[in-house]
């Protein structure tokens, strides 16, 4: 399984902390965000990641230079125009190497769910896309029919997390990317045509965005405890 770090945005949110570099390397517990990714990301088993950037996009692709990971990384450069996750997806496409699976994951986002058995259950289910989610209080829910298969967006169901695995298959069906698209959009969309898109559900304590600076705490306490 290759690995697709979603590093493009503008992290607003973390202003003041982004105004003078991007998100992906914003540090908890004097880590970047980026190389926790990179490191949960290698930990199961990825053998080749891409990432993609835009705000500051030279910092990133300095820091990534002057590391050796434990798998290559390559860079999806969205200097010219910033592509959300959609287009950076679809950007990012000749990039990997078309046979196999892709896990998504945006930089923000410190996790334990077992993308093992994520991966697995992807497989299993021969899905196209397979989404982390789990049941937690937010504004943008989805839901699912009784199979776990993806209806749409709804006032009551699951929020997604960040975290999905792609078929290789899907570059095809995503719209070109001369212009930026949310992702999800594209699934929904997909879903409707009768392509499998599935639910991996996961407890949520197992997840944390760390998109703002008041949850910074909270995240260095996670990496805390994560390393003992």
């Amino acid at each position: 399984m290759e690995g697709f770090i979603l590093a493009a945005g503008l992290g607003t949110r973390l202003r003041p902390l982004t105004n003078d570099r991007p998100k992906a390397l914003v540090e908890i517990s004097g880590v970047t965000l980026l190389e926790h990714t990179i490191r949960t990301l290698t930990g199961a088993g990825i053998s080749h990641i891409v990432v993609n950037v835009h705000h500051f996009a030279d910092m990133v692709t300095d820091f990534i230079r002057s590391r050796q990971w434990d798998c290559p990384v390559d860079i999806s450069d969205e200097r010219s125009l910033l592509l959300d996750t959609g287009g950076g997806l679809k950007h990012a496409a000749p990039l990997f190497s078309g046979r196999d699976d892709i896990l998504v994951h945006n930089v923000d986002i410190l996790s334990n769910v077992d993308l093992h058995a994520v991966e697995a259950q992807h497989r299993a289910q021969r899905n196209l896309v397979t989404l982390c989610v789990s049941r937690r209080t937010t504004k943008r829910l989805l839901a699912f029919d009784a199979h776990g298969h993806l209806l749409g967006r709804a006032d009551e169901g699951l929020a997604f997390s960040g975290i999905s695995v792609v078929s290789p298959s899907l570059f095809p069906l995503l719209p070109e990317a001369d212009h930026p698209y949310p992702v999800i959009d594209e699934y929904i969309r997909l879903s409707h045509e009768g392509h499998p898109i599935g639910a991996f559900i996961h407890p949520a304590e197992h997840w944390l965005d760390v998109g703002k600076p008041d949850t910074l705490e909270k995240a260095k306490q996670w990496t805390l405890s994560s390393d003992k």
